[in-house]
């Protein structure tokens, strides 16, 4: 018997989500999966919003449902997306959903949390 194999995710950093966030890219979507009430408590800037618990459902709707579900167009095979949450552990389930389906998925390992502090070390805010 073979041992199973782990997905091991990618991951990306601070200054490459900085950079996102500085000059958006329509090949790289950073997309926050917390729900709208912490993402009313503040957000990465250019980030997109599609809280974990609608992820699977968001997954299998055509490109104009996700549209008019989440206002923002369903990421095409070619674009990357850098999924984020409070921690890094439900975008690393959003991750893994995605990555089932297909798309080129990378976790921000600290998100907001990290964001924060990073934003907050540079004098910044969040």
């Amino acid at each position: 018997m073979t041992p199973a194999t782990h997905w091991v995710h990618p991951s990306v950093s601070y200054e490459q989500v900085r950079a996102l966030a500085d000059q958006p890219s329509d090949n790289v979507l950073l997309i926050d999966v917390r729900e709208p009430e912490e993402v009313a408590q503040g957000s990465i800037p250019s980030s997109l919003s599609l809280p974990l618990s609608q992820l699977q459902r968001a997954l299998h709707l055509t490109p104009g449902e996700f549209q008019h579900t989440f206002n923002f167009s369903k990421p095409e095979p070619e674009q990357q997306v850098v999924f984020y949450c409070r921690s890094g552990k439900r975008s690393l389930s959003a991750c893994d959903l995605a990555k089932r389906e297909g798309w080129d998925v990378r976790n921000y390992d600290g998100s907001w949390l990290d964001w924060v502090a990073r934003e907050q070390e540079r004098g910044r805010g969040a």
